[in-house]
């Protein structure tokens, strides 16, 4: 089936979340983004295209983006940030060898006293996130393997929740959304019942922390 222009902008405004975010606050100028994506809405419609059916075509879409993101109640959501610094992160091809191993490091960190460790295991690879303290363990249990990457002089971000966080829809997008805004690269994301967990850089993290302050109450 032919692609009309109001399909045509909405698939070019969804690649581009920023663009959508835009639209939904009210504040991008149509004319001039229609004029930007013109050339690739025809393109796609294969034939010429209307300056004004692009711009009605964003307008519509705008009204549809603002009824689908009304402003959530979060009024009995609280949460309080707690701070971990002197992080680093490695990852690692997964293998059954290295799981076996896993026994023997939650041993030896004292998560109780303040340590921090996150593992997450995926299909193909392994990411641990550990206190800096520890990188001679982590040295000596991953020397046999397949490094991916390392990241250091990290921080962790904790959000812990009380309340209703884990029934409210769109509190992790709300986050990383106004994180994104700052430009703030998220090394991590770990999620719990009541907590939301960011590993970023250090010289990242104050910002960040005033940004977590208050994403939830700045609509």
């Amino acid at each position: 089936m032919a692609e009309s222009v109001s399909s045509c902008v909405k698939r070019i405004v969804d690649k581009s979340p920023f663009i959508g975010e835009m639209l939904t606050l009210g504040i991008l100028s149509f004319s001039n983004y229609a004029a930007l994506i013109s050339d690739e809405v025809e393109r796609a419609l294969g034939k010429p295209a209307k300056s004004s059916a692009i711009v009605m075509a964003l307008r519509r879409y705008g009204e549809d983006l603002k009824r689908s993101n009304l402003v959530r109640d979060t009024s009995n959501v609280n949460y309080q940030i707690v701070m971990k610094t002197n992080i680093f992160d490695i990852n690692l091809v997964r293998r059954d060898s290295f799981i076996g191993k896993l026994g023997s490091l939650y041993n030896q960190i004292s998560t109780e006293k303040g340590d921090f460790l996150n593992i997450t295991l995926g299909s193909h690879e392994i990411s641990l996130a550990v206190s800096e303290k520890y990188r001679p363990l982590i040295k000596e249990l991953t020397k046999d393997e397949e490094v991916l990457n390392k990241e250091d002089d990290l921080v962790a971000l904790s959000l812990v929740f009380t309340g209703d966080f884990l029934q409210t829809p769109g509190i992790v997008y709300e986050a990383v959304r106004h994180l994104a805004w700052q430009q703030i690269n998220v090394i991590e994301i770990v999620s719990t019942m009541n907590e939301l967990t960011f590993v970023i850089s250090r010289e990242d993290s104050m910002r960040a922390f005033d940004v977590l302050q208050n994403f939830l109450r700045v609509q």
